[in-house]
């Protein structure tokens, strides 16, 4: 059930001032974290397919399924980071194939698979630190590849770089284009 952030903390089985809206503005302020950067790439992605009605599940085979029941695994790589950077970060992200765990049975597949339909890579690409701002969309580029064009053209690769990533001739989107580049991608 998703919460609004009122939540009160209990002490002794009263009711504290202390809300969760509290802790979530201690621990995730920071939206350039690397951590964080990528559930806010989630987010974002599920928002364009209309996917945000289920809480979301941490370790599932997968990040989103639309209601049209494609299945979306959502990569995140940005230039900056939360930290002193000397230069920009190398944009690249983890395509791996893992034994999927299925949240709702509790069980792991016997095989490494890349367990979605389609791959959303989405890239932070403001490079300036006084601009850059993940709640910009604008400052997003979404790059949209079917899992069976990745597994053909990439095996069991377990990373891909941004210039890897544009040879294979993915979908490039914004915002407003992105679920139609998703269905667009599988039906390719």
């Amino acid at each position: 059930m998703k919460k609004t952030g009122e939540e009160k903390f209990i002490k002794q089985n009263a009711e504290m001032s202390m809300r969760l809206l509290e802790f979530w503005q201690w621990s995730q302020s920071d939206l350039l974290n690397n951590a964080l950067r990528g559930t806010i790439a989630e987010f974002i992605v599920a928002k364009a397919v209309n996917a945000t009605n289920e809480v979301r599940v941490e370790w599932d085979a997968f990040d989103l399924i639309t209601p049209e029941g494609l299945k979306v695994e959502v990569k995140s790589s940005a230039y900056l980071q939360s930290w002193k950077q000397d230069r920009d970060s190398t944009i690249s992200f983890s395509i791996r194939s893992a034994k999927g765990w299925d949240a709702a049975t509790n069980i792991s597949s016997t095989e490494s698979i890349r367990s979605a339909d389609v791959y959303v890579f989405c890239l932070l690409k403001e490079k300036d630190r006084s601009l850059v701002n993940p709640l910009n969309l604008d400052q997003w580029q979404f790059f949209i590849l079917s899992t069976e064009q990745l597994n053909r053209e990439k095996g069991t690769q377990k990373t891909i770089g941004i210039n890897s990533l544009l040879k294979m001739n993915p979908i490039v989107a914004g915002y407003d284009e992105l679920a139609s580049a998703v269905q667009h991608a599988v039906d390719r």
